[in-house]
Order: structure tokens, then C-alpha cells, then sequence
């Protein structure tokens, strides 16, 4: 560990590392943690709850497992971020909506209980967007408190960003998890549909909702997915396959990918200074020896998003349906809007709406399979000034929609200073090339990115 680095400012592999050798303890982890929390969370508000005494509790814990040589895995005394739709047991898990308050779950969501088998330590739970769809949570882009983070995993990614926690869970059903880490400057990764279990976790849609991390890099990325990823047989959606290992792929020597630029689309709905430096990072890349050619998407990639809304509509109302009719006024205006938009839409045009997207992944999926990867922007353009809304998901919803491995990668800052993103997506179930590829083109960007709370 670098002397001259705080705890809480290391990567998890980093801390982790220090940990294995007895150069730093999870005790002295969590509270320095803890320490940057009290010093910057006042004006971040990435945080709904911070179990103190529980995170310390079991800090000790896995300290006296070290004494007896009995370290779990890289994860052994991490502390880590829980969004607020993930149940924890004896925490409560209120999914940032008053109609929730107060709810305490008796049981763990399957990610959050397989990270506590790997050793990691739950600190506390992150601010989500109401129900995990647009009405803003109250948090802040720690790089600056007048824009917005992004949603709706908007204090998992503001609270890694801000060094509070190394890593944290997200949502994903569009653009949850790689939009607030591009607004941020961090690394988001959302696998396979199915690959990580959504037991336990609130839904909005289950054809589209994805688990997802936030980190401070893909290899950290890579810790959490292998740790978590794998067939549950309490979700019915769960993929039932071998999970790739990720981390053997991530140590081999990377030869330079095969990358897919698709402008279509992506560029239509960026602003001038996103499109500019995106082709900035493709010129890098390109100089570095990967070989990039433009793709171009079939005409019904257009309508991928607006399709894909229909179905999160009618599947968001199908499960708060009755407790929406009981507690209509305690559910704020966006998600409310939804959930009557989905109740008045008739079973055949949500038919419709599934046989289509299933055409727009099956159109686009051969696509996929001519390169490593996809590159695009992640984002239509720096945070957005305001608190009023989370940002636009258009350019993440598509990977979300076909279900594909998709990552965001920082890639530099905007002339106002906030940070800019590229997305990479991979083939179905290709989640040790999308990382390998991402691991490689960060190692060729070497952006780190802070925010400046010091």
C-alpha cells in the first residue's frame, strides 16, 4: 500500500493486496471509510443509511478469520455500497420511496448475501431514484453538487466516485448503472441479463432489469462480478451456465481488439463536444493497435428504446398494481405517470411490443459477433445543470434492452469539467472478452478520475 495514500482512496485490488500482507486491517478500511463519509457525504447525500457498528462488527470479525488464515477471497474486508432496492437483512430498504418507509427485509437479496460469503463488508445502503426509475433521489455530483449524478443508481455511484466506498451494486433496467458511473467518472459494469440474480432486488421490469457494479476500475469490476455472478435457483430468470472467469482472462497478455464504432444512432443523440471526443479516444485506441471500423445498426435499432419503454411501463404497473390503488399519493409524479401509462396499455399492444424487441436483438445481434466489441459514448453529454432529473438513457439502453455485456469506461473531462465516458458492448455471454477488451483500452487511456472534495 503507498503510504502516501489514504485507505478509503484505494482500489479494492489495492486494499485488498494490503489486507493479504497485514499492511492494513478491514477495521482500519471501514473507518477511514467512515472517516470520508462524515467528511464529504453532508453535500454528496450518496447515502440513504451507514451501518456503523454492524460494518465495524463484522470488520472485526473477518480480522480474527485472517488470524487464523482463513481469508475468504480478494473481497476479505472490503466494505462495499448496497443500492436501496436490494433487500438486506435487519437494514431497512425503503427503494427511496415513502410508500416503503420503514420496511425491513428478514432475508438478503442473492448478491448481497454471495458477497458477504466472498468476506465483503456492507456498509450501508445508497440513495436510489423512487422505485429505481426517474424521480431524483436528493443526491449530488460530487464534481459538482449542482449537477446531477445520474440514476437511478445515483448514490452508489456518487458515493464510489467520491471515495467513500470502493465499489457498490447497482440496477440496471436502461441506463441505471454505466450513466451515473460515466456522470461520475468511475467504471460501471452490467453482465449478462441473468448472469447475476435478481432475487431480492425491487423490480421494475423483469424482461429488462439487470445487477450491476459500480468501481473505480474493471478489474475491481471483475472482483465483485465473479464473486456474485452464477445460476440462483430462487430467480426464475437466473441464466443456468458456467460463469466465465473473468479474472484468468484479465491476466492474460491482451493482444489489441477488434472494436466496432457505431456513430448511428449514438452520435444522433450526442452533443458536439461528446462526438468530438469520442473520436478523440477511437484516434487513441486506433494508435495503440486496435483495429476500428465503423458499424451501422439496422433500421430498427431507431426504436429499440422507445419499444422497450412500453414493456417497462406495463411490467412496472403489473407489480405495484395493488398497492399502487391502495397508496396512489405516495408515489411521486414520474413513477406514478408510468405505472398509469402501463395500467392503460391493453395486453396486445405489450405483446406486440415483446415480439418487437425480440426482432430489434435479433437483428442487431450478428452485428456483435463481427468485432471484440462495440464502441460508443456512454453518455449524450456531460451531467446535466440540475437536480430535477437524472439524465437521459438513451444511450445505454440499447445493451440493456439485448441483454448483452456492456461496460462505461471515464475517458477524460468536458471543458466544464465533468467527466466524459466511452461504452464498450460485447457478444451475448462474452463477459470475459468485454472485459479483457475494457481492461486493455484503459490501460491505453489511463484516466483516473477524482473529484475535487479535497
Amino acid at each position: 500500500m503507498s503510504s502516501t495514500k489514504q485507505p478509503y482512496s484505494l482500489t479494492i485490488t489495492e486494499a485488498a493486496s494490503a489486507i493479504a500482507s497485514g499492511e492494513l486491517t478491514p477495521s482500519q478500511l471501514v473507518n477511514s471509510c467512515l472517516e470520508r463519509i462524515d467528511a464529504v457525504d453532508g453535500a454528496i447525500k450518496a447515502w440513504v443509511l451507514v451501518d456503523r457498528e454492524g460494518a465495524l462488527a463484522t470488520a472485526r470479525q473477518l480480522e480474527q478469520e485472517l488470524a487464523k488464515n482463513q481469508r475468504r477471497s480478494a473481497l476479505h474486508g472490503i466494505p462495499v455500497g448496497i443500492k436501496d432496492i436490494f433487500y438486506t437483512a435487519g437494514l431497512p430498504t425503503e427503494a427511496g420511496a415513502k410508500a416503503w418507509a420503514g420496511f425491513v427485509p428478514d432475508y438478503d437479496a442473492t448478491s448481497v448475501a454471495r458477497l458477504k460469503e466472498a468476506g465483503a463488508i456492507v456498509l450501508g445502503k445508497t440513495h436510489t431514484t423512487e422505485f429505481a426509475v426517474m424521480d431524483p433521489a436528493p443526491t449530488r455530483n460530487p464534481w459538482n453538487t449542482e449537477h446531477t449524478p445520474g440514476g437511478s443508481s445515483s448514490g452508489s455511484g456518487a458515493g464510489v466516485a467520491a471515495g467513500m466506498c470502493p465499489a457498490a451494486l447497482g440496477s440496471q433496467t436502461m441506463g441505471s448503472v454505466l450513466r451515473p458511473a460515466a456522470y461520475n467518472g468511475i467504471v460501471g459494469f452490467k453482465p449478462q441479463y441473468g448472469r447475476i440474480s435478481v432475487y431480492g432486488v425491487v423490480p421494475v421490469s423483469p424482461t429488462l432489469d439487470h445487477v450491476g457494479i459500480l468501481a473505480r476500475t474493471v478489474k475491481d469490476a471483475a472482483l465483485i462480478f465473479q464473486a456474485i455472478a452464477g445460476h440462483d435457483p430462487k430467480d426464475t430468470l437466473s441464466l443456468d451456465e458456467p460463469v466465465p472467469d473473468c479474472l484468468s482472462s484479465l491476466e492474460k497478455q491482451p493482444s489489441p481488439p477488434r472494436l466496432g464504432l457505431v456513430r448511428a444512432f449514438f452520435y444522433d443523440h450526442a452533443d458536439e463536444e461528446m462526438r468530438q471526443h469520442t473520436d478523440e479516444i477511437v484516434a487513441r485506441l486506433r494508435q495503440a493497435g486496435a483495429t476500428i471500423e465503423e458499424v451501422t445498426p439496422p433500421p430498427s435499432f431507431t426504436t429499440i428504446v422507445d419499444n422497450a419503454r412500453i414493456i417497462m411501463a406495463v411490467e412496472a404497473a403489473a407489480y405495484h398494481r395493488d398497492h399502487f390503488a391502495k397508496h396512489k399519493d405516495k408515489y411521486r409524479a414520474g413513477i406514478r405517470q408510468m405505472i398509469e401509462k402501463g395500467l392503460a396499455t391493453d395486453s396486445a399492444e405489450y405483446e406486440r411490443a415483446l415480439k418487437l424487441r425480440l426482432q430489434q436483438c435479433s437483428d442487431m445481434e450478428p452485428l456483435l459477433h463481427r468485432a471484440d466489441a462495440m464502441l460508443t459514448p456512454t453518455i449524450t453529454g456531460p451531467a446535466p445543470h440540475g437536480l430535477s432529473s437524472t439524465g437521459n438513457p438513451v444511450m445505454q439502453g440499447p445493451w440493456t434492452i439485448m441483454g448483452v455485456p456492456s461496460i462505461s469506461l471515464p475517458s477524460g473531462l468536458s471543458q466544464s469539467r465533468l467527466p466524459l465516458a466511452v461504452q464498450l458492448a460485447g457478444p451475448p455471454k462474452a463477459e470475459d472478452r468485454l472485459l479483457a477488451v475494457a481492461r486493455w483500452c484503459e490501460s491505453v487511456l489511463k484516466v483516473d478520475l477524482r473529484p475535487p472534495l479535497d
